[in-house]
């Protein structure tokens, strides 16, 4: 299919009314001066999204509504790529408030040259307690470990990027999003760009507000989908992994140790335990000064901290039992291994 349009919007939606409305009115307010379509494609939502949706459609020949019976985030972008008629490819999440010149300055960085995918930071931003207080963890060094496309001030090079906008070309030339990834599925389709040499570029002027979970519950079942998918992305495409993903199971395997192993490692990892419950004070410290939070906030965010990093951990280990270890992207952090961006895994 021929590009007709300037660019097409894709947004997979499932349950989403508390936001559906409001995103797509503001995608449509999108300052960009060719044609653009917004594509939702919804996965069978039991509330009342597709009713919303289907007004909206019916309200603004721009919005096309699709099915995605697959109900997985990968799917329902591939059904969005094959039907999109867009010469660029914007990502957006139903629960994400994008700046109205994201497209804009995202081709205009396209036009610069040197790019296959360019994306802004992600900002988190609560709108109730639990998402309040998990944003103010994803502000800290010590929730988003080493996400540096989360907060950059000037343009960076990243390895992954949250959602983001690429040349429909390319994605089409690649076959779209691995379905074989129901989860870290951009990070799988950054992989495989950047090991043909492709670059995936941050601009703070593209930042994104996101709104996280809104319980416990939802964010560790979240994480531990995040930690097991990105060991098998890890396994597929070695440069996928940084030192900072080995930390959570390392947090896993010694609280573990603290409670099973033998008299004399179960004193060591208690000690390993111990630095990590002062990192936990330090980045709650830090959480509660910068936000001047109230104490019913700052005094969760030990247990959000804790949430995160053992379910992502727990993930990521029992990725290890599913999929196998992870032996080439740990043999590239010991420096034993070849692979880097640009080549081939």
């Amino acid at each position: 299919m021929n590009a007709t349009l300037g660019a097409s919007v894709i947004v997979p939606v499932l349950n989403e009314e508390g936001f559906i409305e409001r995103s797509v009115g503001a995608i449509l307010e999108q300052r960009f001066d060719r044609d653009f379509e917004v594509l939702v494609i919804d996965g069978g939502s039991e509330d009342r999204t597709l009713e919303i949706v289907k007004r909206l459609a019916s309200e603004d020949p721009r919005v096309r509504v699709l099915s995605n019976p697959a109900r997985l985030i990968p799917n329902a972008l591939n059904i969005g790529l094959r039907s999109a008629r867009g010469e660029y490819i914007a990502r957006m999440d139903a629960h994400t408030y994008y700046p109205p010149d994201y497209i804009a300055r995202a081709v205009a960085r396209f036009e610069a040259g040197g790019v296959e995918c360019v994306s802004g930071p992600q900002e988190p931003h609560g709108e109730d307690d639990w998402s309040r207080r998990i944003a103010m963890a994803l502000r800290t060094r010590l929730g988003i470990g080493g996400a540096s496309f989360r907060n950059p001030r000037d343009e960076i090079e990243v390895d992954t990027a949250f959602t983001g906008v690429w040349l429909r070309s390319t994605l089409i030339g690649l076959g779209g999003w691995d379905e074989a990834w129901p989860i870290n599925e951009d990070a799988e389709l950054a992989a495989r760009i950047r090991e043909r040499g492709g670059r995936y570029v941050s601009i703070p002027e593209m930042a994104a507000r996101y709104v996280p979970r809104r319980s416990l519950g939802a964010l560790a079942l979240q994480y531990w989908r995040y930690g097991k998918y990105r060991e098998k992305t890890a396994r597929a495409h070695p440069i996928g992994l940084r030192r900072s993903h080995i930390l959570p199971p390392g947090v896993v395997l010694v609280t573990a140790c603290a409670l099973l192993a033998p008299p004399q490692a179960s004193r060591r990892a208690r000690r390993g335990l111990t630095a990590y419950g002062v990192a936990l004070a330090v980045g709650t410290a830090q959480a509660a000064a910068a936000e001047r939070a109230k104490i019913r906030d700052w005094a969760w965010l030990p247990v959000v901290f804790v949430t995160m990093h053992l379910s992502w951990g727990a993930g990521f280990l029992f990725g290890c039992l599913r999929f196998g270890p992870p032996l080439g992207a740990l043999a590239n952090l010991a420096g034993l291994g070849r692979d880097r961006p640009g080549h081939g895994a």
